[in-house]
């Protein structure tokens, strides 16, 4: 009876879980993978529209089979694609990876069929399944055998390439038809075989648009002169062309394997999404999302360095993406027509201007992690492991200093540290699985949000059992703070406000760290809660419930002194300590502070693992934008004669540093600065430039 019961209880939380993520479904093309209580994956499906389809399993009444297999699912995921076609290709991929029982499971393996232009003498053009290493000509994958053959029989009679087999003695009926140059007969020159395949590749590579214009013709006329078997059969010599022509990148022509990164950035998190692609096809996925603390493409191709770090099972390829902001801006859809350029293995002088010598590598100087705010006090002590660490890997030394990162060259860095090749494509099919690999972890990542915001609909009970757990009749408002710095360099802190449970984002608050020196938690932490609560003693604001702080019994510690000693407040203060993996660990409270235990799925520690992650995004957020405005600062006013007046005027009129240092000694005329200071200005920007970038 109790085991009945419990089964229960985790089929109604897997449901309600399940309800949550039905609400958020998109309403776009992909496959979807149903799971039972132990995550294995029981079916696999594909849909035109993801939200219709896997709302209708939990909808409605169903068959006896439909039923079974609804009962058993606790979970799913879904992979969403750019047409239905994908889906279809996708399904098919998953289900002879992972063979879900409820999935009818083919026992041959068949795969995609392809056009081939044969490499004979005498070539053909034939529909086969093997793609083979025969200097032949291959087109594809197409969605089925019908729509191949069908193309093929247009191409055939487009094209007079040889039809037989064997080849006969005597000229066959399609050389009277006209789809054949009778080789068995005649000498034909290798420059038409030549001019026939080209034109087949122009047609299959996008020129099929202007046949069909040509059919098109073709059947209004047939039409108008009533001859309208002949314009039904043009009909359907297009509709073919269309079936077969429509562009898939869920599998590829070569049978290479690669892995496919994209990644999408919102609210200060980073979602990092990776297609496994094993023999041309896509078998596997992961998204890892977790807040980023610097720029966008250093981060992430920092995750991409750690990842391989310790990862033995490396790929042939490597498809990375263009910086996420940079494409958006580009706009517009890549070209259909090209391989993927500015790849890493594009020119000799791409190759030779990669070629960093290991002595240059060694002397960059890498600039730390943004670092948690409860590790903060250990920052200083920098290990000689982490350093030989970074001589070891160029990329982690390329992206750990400051400014924005190449691809190319980031590419062709982490390609000679682990001997894999690595591409940022520019247009062509990879460019098209980047894009797909993108637009997934976008949908990952805006999904986690709007889980978010769905559970704060029931965190005012978390809040109120919260309260109970720790002893606090009442808890309405808690205020949270952390603190972020880089080896004590722009420090700053902030504060969040949760009411009832949520957010209340017009009471956050910044801080700029004033009398701490240093790497310096406790001491950050005392002056932020002292200047803090002053004033809400001297302008009477609303006091909080509770009171949390990113740390363990120092950061509590540091907290309830000035609360106690120096304000007379006596208000509840607990700490959220972190594990290895920078994952809310456990909730520390009381004097002396110790553990509370809390089910870490329960709403409660949910409660405290957002609050914790909001109030080190806001810390994070206000941290980088100080640090961008101090790096500017430094660089002008470090030149004598620039005060704060002429900064302004400089960054106005040029709109960046980087464009002052490429502006000419005119250039600064219209400000009223000399040709001597201008000098100056140029001559200090440039020797700064020398200095950050001269080891590349």
């Amino acid at each position: 009876m109790e085991d009945f019961a419990r089964r229960l209880q985790e089929q109604e939380k897997a449901m309600e879980k399940i309800r949550n993520k039905l609400a958020l479904l998109p309403d776009q093309s992909g496959c979807y993978l149903m799971k039972n209580g132990e995550g294995t994956i029981i079916y696999v499906g594909k849909a035109k529209v993801l939200k219709n389809r896997v709302r209708s399993y939990f909808t409605g009444s169903h068959d006896g089979k439909t039923q079974r297999l609804v009962s058993e699912i606790r979970d799913f995921e879904y992979i969403v694609t750019s047409s239905n076609m994908e889906a279809l290709i996708l399904e098919c991929n998953l289900i002879k990876t992972h063979q879900p029982r409820y999935n009818v499971l083919l026992k041959d393996d068949k795969t995609y069929p392809y056009l081939k232009i044969t490499h004979e003498p005498h070539p053909r053009l034939i529909v086969t399944r093997k793609v083979l290493k025969d200097k032949a000509k291959y087109f594809g994958p197409y969605p089925n055998a019908y729509a191949a053959h069908e193309t093929k029989k247009l191409l055939d009679r487009m094209y007079p390439l040889r039809k037989c087999d064997v080849m006969p003695k005597d000229v066959c009926l399609y050389y009277h038809m006209g789809q054949c140059m009778a080789p068995c007969v005649k000498d034909i020159p290798q420059q038409a075989y030549e001019d026939i395949t080209n034109d087949i590749r122009g047609f299959l590579s996008g020129g099929h648009e202007e046949v069909k214009k040509e059919l098109q013709r073709k059947m209004q006329e047939a039409a108008e002169e009533l001859y309208f078997e002949r314009a039904k059969e043009l009909r359907d010599q297009i509709m073919h062309i269309d079936a077969i022509m429509e562009k898939q990148k869920i599998t590829t022509a070569d049978t290479r394997d690669r892995d496919v990164f994209g990644y999408w950035t919102d609210k200060g998190w980073m979602c990092v999404q990776i297609f496994y692609m094993r023999q041309g096809k896509m078998v596997q996925r992961n998204t890892s999302a977790f807040p980023y603390y610097g720029e966008a493409y250093s981060d992430f191709l920092s995750f991409v360095a750690q990842y391989y770090s310790d990862n033995p099972a490396l790929p042939q390829e490597i498809l990375l993406p263009y910086p996420v902001e940079a494409s958006e801006q580009a706009g517009g859809e890549p070209s259909e027509g090209g391989e993927a350029a500015g790849t890493a293995e594009a020119s000799s002088e791409q190759q030779a201007a990669a070629s960093v010598s290991a002595a240059a590598l060694q002397s960059m100087v890498p600039v730390p992690k943004e670092p948690l705010a409860a590790e903060a006090a250990l920052e200083a002590e920098a290990t000689e492991s982490e350093e030989d660490a970074l001589q070891d890997n160029p990329l982690q030394q390329q992206i750990a200093r400051p400014g924005a990162v190449e691809p190319s060259g980031a590419a062709l860095a982490l390609q000679q540290w682990i001997g894999v090749k690595v591409y940022v494509p520019q247009r062509g099919t990879k460019r098209q699985m980047v894009g797909m690999a993108v637009d997934n972890a976008k949908v990952a990542l805006n999904e986690k949000f709007r889980l978010i915001e769905r559970d704060e609909e029931r965190t005012t009970i978390a809040a109120a059992n919260l309260g109970e757990v720790i002893g606090i009749e009442k808890l309405h408002r808690i205020e949270a703070f952390d603190n972020s710095n880089i080896q004590g360099a722009n420090p700053v802190s902030a504060m969040v406000v949760f009411t009832d449970g949520k957010p209340d984002k017009k009471e956050y608050r910044k801080y700029k760290v004033r009398s701490v020196q240093g790497p310096d938690d406790y001491e950050t932490m005392r002056e932020v809660i002292r200047r803090r609560y002053e004033r809400v003693l001297k302008e009477n604001l609303a006091m909080p419930d509770l009171i949390v702080v990113d740390g363990g019994r120092g950061q509590i510690s540091a907290a309830s002194d000035i609360l106690q000693n120096e304000l007379g407040l006596f208000i509840p203060v607990c700490g959220l300590v972190k594990d290895a993996k920078h994952k809310t660990a456990q909730l520390m409270v009381g004097d002396p502070p110790e553990p509370v235990s809390l089910p870490r799925d329960s709403q409660e520690f949910y409660l405290l693992q957002r609050i914790q992650d909001e109030v080190h995004r806001f810390a994070i957020s206000f941290h980088r934008e100080q640090r961008g405005k101090s790096m500017v600062t430094s660089k002008l006013d470090a030149i004598p004669g620039i005060g704060e007046k002429r900064r302004k005027l400089l960054l106005k009129h040029f709109g960046s540093v980087k464009k002052i240092k490429e502006a000419s000694i005119e250039d600064f005329r219209p400000l009223s600065i000399g040709d001597k200071l201008a000098r100056q200005i140029l001559k200090a920007l440039n020797d700064e430039m020398q200095t950050d970038g001269g080891n590349e």
